[in-house]
């Protein structure tokens, strides 16, 4: 009998185990649900000193980046978030500059700012040419070559010989600075434990938010001294010296992580998970497990064929008056560790496939048990992951190649199509809209601070005035990335207790409301102070909470989404920044600044607030059927066709 209610959250009438939700703390688990069978497959070796079960399961493999020694986890976490500092700290790199650029190219300072927006449609542009490609050729190629893109862009910006050079300029940028957007959140998925992941996601958004923040400051120093030219060229070596990181640091994170089923010595690698369920004799091996330490690997560990907790032989409770088991019903039970769901090969029950693999079960059961793994006729297609588990740890000098080869046969162009697809699934067009209203207020922040601070009718500031405000915006960063991740995982960790162990991703939601709060006050008290023509020192400070509670917005509405469906984390992550680059940054830019200038101050920023109000709203109905939104895209699999 599946409860109706999991702490606030409605469960699925039908499904008790639902993608995404995760038995997190065992130790409390008040039942046997499907969830706990499954966990309890994985010994005390898997256990932090915490008690945390790690999630995903590790491969017994040495080549599965999350057995790499946490040293080299950490310095590839930390390659990246350098990198990513630079990348988002591109749209307002001009900020404290626009009137400058205007006096170079003889044009009017709003004209000078659609420079930010050209650069916001280059990242949307480049998402959608980068994730495919990543999806078949690894990520670690499209970092270290559009990092080289980004260094030659960032030269012609700086000897551009008119504005339009310079606005096309300011395109590639953008799509070279796309990776910094979206692979860093699937980079961190793929080499952190589900435990380890928030507090990482946390430095990540960290230097993002903090490069659009400290970035404008210091181009502002070099914009009143040198000129804004050479603020193009003192990024052009930064760059430089990031891609040197990135190719030492980062390596390929890749890995697939489909379970595979073992029954009488038979690997059935490209079986549905839940089909061995059904089968007679069949055991459960497990077939990796990794402790907290670095470098530490625990050996295999098959579950005992009359072992209670055996999902190959416990008794499924009717779940109709014909007495089927869930899956003769067509109500799955979906196992948590797949990564990687497109071109699995897994046959329906009743094509042909799955009468070849019947058949070939029928031929193994009645073969010697040394016998049985060779005459078994089951198709089994070598992958990255495939070779690469068999194979002997490979060396760093070997990592460090280029191209690992081709990850996947899936075609280009249905690589392309998946993160629009992910449009139709609830939760990711939740975060989808907190991520573009978190990060794109902050973008048109930068695109008005000029006009507010700079005006003679308000504060008359110089652009290194100008970029001092950005203190105050890095601030609000620092904290907000700091409790949304550390408070993010202490109430995760309090709401799992209180649920029997199990952890839901819509426990995320709960900050949403500190988002809430923090980003309308600031929006509105910002507009309205400078208004009112209070002190400057008024606004600043609402500066600093709405960067509070966008780093509060854009750390939630990540981390909800990569735990909801961390199989589609790297498409996912493209359509949010898509959401963010085209809906928002783009669009938004192309008529705030006019906007800005006819209504005052006031009463945009109070429309601005009042938008982020009503849509923050939507949070609540998502956390009440956010559960039950992730078991019928479950059930309908939009993505399967591509």
């Amino acid at each position: 009998m599946v409860r109706k209610w999991s702490f606030g959250v409605l469960n699925d009438s039908d499904a008790e185990d639902v993608p995404g939700t995760v038995l997190l703390l065992p130790e409390y688990a008040v039942a046997p649900t499907t969830i706990a069978l499954a966990q309890h497959l994985k010994d005390e070796g898997r256990r932090t000193i915490h008690g945390i079960l790690l999630s995903p399961s590790p491969d017994i493999s040495l080549n599965d980046p999350l057995n790499w020694p946490l040293r080299r986890r950490n310095a590839a976490l930390l390659a990246l978030a350098i990198y990513c500092m630079l990348g988002g700290g591109m749209p307002p790199l001009l900020a404290a500059g626009f009137e400058e650029v205007a006096h170079t190219f003889h044009i009017s300072a709003p004209k000078a700012t659609i420079t930010t927006g050209l650069f916001e449609l280059g990242l949307g542009i480049g998402g959608i040419l980068v994730m495919p490609t990543a999806l078949l050729f690894g990520k670690r190629p499209l970092y270290i070559i559009t990092a080289a893109v980004f260094f030659l862009a960032s030269i012609w910006c700086a000897v551009s010989p008119n504005f339009t050079h310079l606005c096309i300029a300011r395109i590639v940028q953008g799509m070279a600075v796309s990776p910094v957007e979206i692979f860093p959140s699937a980079t961190i998925t793929e080499i952190f434990f589900l435990h380890e992941r928030a507090f990482r996601l946390g430095v990540y958004t960290l230097l993002l938010l903090s490069g659009k923040n400290l970035i404008p400051l210091a181009s502002a120093i070099v914009v009143e001294d040198l000129g804004w030219r050479s603020v193009f060229w003192m990024l052009t070596v930064a760059v430089g010296c990031s891609m040197f990181l990135l190719y030492f640091c980062l390596l390929e994170s890749y890995w697939d992580r489909t379970p595979w089923p073992v029954f009488h010595g038979i690997v059935l690698e490209e079986l549905p998970v839940n089909m061995h369920r059904n089968l007679p004799g069949a055991s459960v091996t497990v077939k990796s497990v990794a402790s907290d330490c670095e470098g530490s690997v625990t050996p295999p560990y098959t579950m005992p064929r009359n072992g209670p907790f055996n999902p190959a032989v416990t008794q499924w409770p009717a779940s109709s008056k014909s007495g089927g088991t869930p899956y003769a019903e067509g109500k799955v039970i979906f196992e948590r560790h797949h990564n990687e769901p497109f071109d699995s090969g897994f046959p329906e029950k009743n094509d042909s496939s799955f009468l070849e693999y019947k058949t070939s079960y029928d031929s193994a059961t009645s073969t010697p048990p040394n016998e049985r793994k060779r005459t078994t006729n089951i198709p089994i297609k070598q992958s990255y992951t495939d070779h690469w588990r068999s194979a002997p740890k490979r060396s760093y000098q070997e990592q460090l190649a280029l191209f690992p080869g081709r990850l996947t046969s899936m075609s280009w162009s249905k690589a392309a199509i998946r993160p629009f697809i992910l449009f139709a699934y609830p939760s990711i067009l939740w975060s989808a809209l907190v991520y573009s209203l978190s990060v794109g207020w902050l973008v048109v922040l930068s695109e008005s601070v000029n006009d507010i601070y700079r005006n003679i009718h308000t504060y008359n500031f110089t652009p290194i005035q100008v970029g001092l405000v950005y203190i105050s915006a890095f601030l609000g960063s620092l904290f907000g990335t700091a409790i949304a991740g550390k408070v993010s995982d202490l109430i995760v960790r309090y709401m799992a207790m209180r649920n029997g162990g199990v952890y839901e991703p819509e426990f995320r939601l709960l900050m949403a409301f500190p988002v809430a709060i923090c980003s309308v006050a600031g929006l509105m008290g910002f507009g309205w102070s400078v208004e009112e023509h209070d002190n400057w020192i008024v606004p600043t400070v609402f500066f600093g909470i709405i960067s509070f509670g966008c780093s509060l917005g854009s750390t939630t509405a990540i981390t909800f989404c990569v735990d909801s469906y961390k199989e589609y984390a790297g498409e996912a992550l493209v359509t949010l920044n898509f959401s963010k680059n085209i809906f928002h940054g783009l669009l938004f830019s192309m008529f705030f600044p006019e906007w800005l200038e006819a209504e005052g101050s006031k009463k945009v920023f109070v429309a601005v607030g009042i938008i982020q109000l009503a849509c923050l709203m939507l949070t609540i109905p998502m956390f009440i059927y956010g559960k039950r939104a992730r078991m019928w895209t479950a059930r309908k699999n939009m993505m399967r066709k591509f």
